[in-house]
């Protein structure tokens, strides 16, 4: 008879994966159900996901970690994984986009995170499935400090959650069950087996999150796109990196910080430039002027100069990316700082 085994978080951590399939003999009839939080953390976050997107029988929920890759607010481990997964990012994250929040079985109801203990499934929020910042946000205002929903948890149907971890053990209480045992952090890997709530682990090799952390910084400081962030994001960025100590990262840093600075030194220059390329402008096309000057890309500025009311303020306002003073260097054949 075919069995139905629920999965905690996987976190890219695929031969823990592998080991706990072998494990429990999953056969092709069997159905497999993870509570989401596949990828972000570990080291193989293309083999989990294809795994689990190309195996029948399996279903996957949207944990927070998936619901960061599919608003496009990337913190450090969803970087990571963009990196990681490169030309097939798209693709998964067109797959996220086919996943629920919950599936019901007939012994339990599953979710990523959450669930509130006084309304039905059809009326639970996303976010708060999700565990989504949002929705803890929330949950920390309708629960009492320092206690967690599944204190208050009283239905029938028992839970089976991931999200929190609880430790190297799973977590059973008032009728939930808490199977996050923290695999990317060196734990275990959890699944319970149903009808019976059999649980079964295997060990995590190593923390994967400890060690990812910093193999993938100059991968991810390189795939980052400077030229065309702002200026003020890029101060902000760099301020915000000044921990780094890596070797190789450092380095990268480093480059950056005298890039922007060469870069902001050129201002001046460029306002020289077209200075001198308006008076040209003017001696060679008199009458002609704003018609040869409206086909610039840098027009405003000429325009300016000609009023003699071009202000280096004016230049750092509108050539706020790096990629914009590159532009207009090159159209005016000042030399140009190379990353």
């Amino acid at each position: 008879m075919p069995k139905t085994f629920v999965v905690g978080d996987i976190h890219c951590c695929y031969d823990e994966l592998m080991a706990l399939v072998q494990k429990i003999g999953l056969t092709a009839e069997d159905t497999l159900i993870s509570v989401g939080d596949i990828v972000d953390r570990g080291n193989k976050s293309k083999e989990v996901y294809e795994y689990l997107k190309c195996r029948p029988n399996t279903k996957v929920l949207i944990g927070n970690h998936e619901r960061k890759h599919m608003s496009g607010v990337l913190s450090y481990a969803q970087e990571i994984v963009k990196v990681q997964l490169g030309q097939d990012y798209q693709s998964f994250l067109d797959w996220l986009g086919t996943l629920g929040y919950y599936h019901e079985t007939e012994e339990a109801i599953i979710v990523h995170a959450a669930f509130e203990h006084d309304k039905a499934l059809s009326q639970q929020k996303e976010e708060v499935l999700s565990g989504a910042t949002a929705g803890e946000r929330y949950l920390e205002k309708k629960y009492l400090p320092e206690t967690y929903w599944s204190e208050y948890y009283k239905g029938e149907k028992p839970v089976i959650y991931g999200h929190h971890v609880v430790g190297d053990m799973i977590q059973i209480k008032h009728n939930t069950y808490g199977i996050d045992t923290g695999a990317c952090h060196g734990g275990f890997l959890t699944t319970i087996e149903l009808p019976g709530f059999i649980v079964h682990q295997v060990k995590a090799k190593q923390d994967y999150w400890k060690s990812e952390q910093k193999i993938w910084q100059t991968p991810v400081l390189k795939s980052k796109d400077w030229p065309n962030m702002e200026f003020i994001t890029i101060t902000k960025q760099l301020e915000k990196l000044s921990f780094v100590e890596e070797a190789e990262a450092r380095k990268f840093l480093n480059n950056m910080e005298k890039w922007i600075t060469a870069l902001e030194n050129l201002i001046p220059v460029l306002k020289a430039r077209i200075d001198l390329f308006t008076l040209e402008l003017l001696n060679i096309h008199q009458e002609q002027f704003s018609i040869e000057t409206s086909k610039l890309d840098f027009k405003t500025f000429v325009f300016k100069s000609k009023a003699n009311n071009l202000k280096l303020d004016d230049l750092k306002k509108g050539l706020n990316t790096p990629q914009k003073i590159i532009h207009i260097a090159r159209q005016l054949n000042v030399g140009c700082p190379v990353m």
